[in-house]
């Protein structure tokens, strides 16, 4: 067992790190070599993975942060977390599934399912609830010739968070020149739960679902995604200009907008909309 924990005596920490021998025992059957850490804090959990791989490290990891310096989100927005305030983890894993289109839908998926039945995605990689974002996800892969390795970041607010000027709600509001939504917080969901209760909820079912999309793809989870689409039937607004009417996603994860000139497919743009 390889199983890496410091604890400074915090309640958030201790709350962390009581879940992390059963977290070991839940995944090692599937992933011999898996190990768990919990740090006391560390500039993004992504990047110190993605370091470890391009080193040459490249065993399947559970890397959990009580508090992160320099989390990452989408596009390069930064993720802000304080100590018990948010749930940021990430999972390294060699990985071969024969098309990664579609995988942060999958992980989506996992997670919302996991975590509360009304939970909902917003494509392409935030968790809502109650039309307000509660977390997101950010995924990385360290290729070496025919090896590759994928580190799936998540990062869940605990608490309700401060909405920083830097922070990516603003960001992305900023860009499309809309007032930001607001946050949402996994209290709000079961205020009876601290970080390491959700972090046992999430994380082995994860684990099983990143093995049916390494064999089966995004075909496997299409059908669950379509139940949680926050999307569906919306009127949207692209940060390119482009306008439409959500219409789902396709085969391979591309968000579709029905547009005045047709069906088209969505791989990478910001999207605004305010859910009903």
């Amino acid at each position: 067992m390889s199983l890496d924990s410091v604890d400074l005596g915090g309640a958030a920490l201790r709350a962390l790190t009581r879940q992390a021998e059963g977290l070991w025992q839940a995944v090692q059957p599937s992933w011999p070599d898996f190990s768990v850490e919990v740090l006391p804090s560390i500039d993004s959990t992504n990047t110190e993975l993605m370091r470890r791989a391009r080193a040459g490290d490249r065993s399947p990891t559970l890397l959990v942060a009580l508090e992160q310096s320099a989390g990452r989100g989408r596009r390069g927005k930064q993720w802000h977390s304080r100590p018990g305030g948010s749930l940021t983890f990430s999972l390294g894993l060699p990985y071969q599934p024969a098309d990664w289109s579609g995988l942060s839908l999958a992980v989506g998926v996992s997670l919302a399912e996991s975590l509360h039945p009304e939970l909902r995605l917003k494509w392409p990689n935030d968790l809502w609830w109650r039309g307000r974002k509660l977390g997101g996800i950010l995924i990385e892969a360290a290729i070496s010739g025919q090896q590759r390795y994928a580190v799936i970041g998540v990062g869940l607010n605990v608490e309700l968070p401060e909405l920083r000027p830097d922070s990516g709600l603003v960001d992305e509001a900023a860009a499309l020149a809309l007032p930001p939504v607001p946050p949402a917080a996994l209290q709000e969901l079961d205020p009876g739960r601290d970080a390491g209760h959700w972090l046992a909820a999430v994380v082995p079912a994860l684990v099983q679902n990143l093995q049916a999309f390494e064999r089966a793809g995004f075909a496997a989870f299409a059908a669950r995604f379509a139940a949680r689409d926050a999307l569906a039937g919306l009127e949207l607004r692209l940060s390119d200009g482009q306008q439409g009417q959500a219409a789902g996603v396709g085969p391979d994860g591309a968000l579709r907008l029905r547009t005045a000139a047709g069906l088209v497919d969505i791989t990478s743009a910001e999207v605004s909309v305010r859910p009903r």
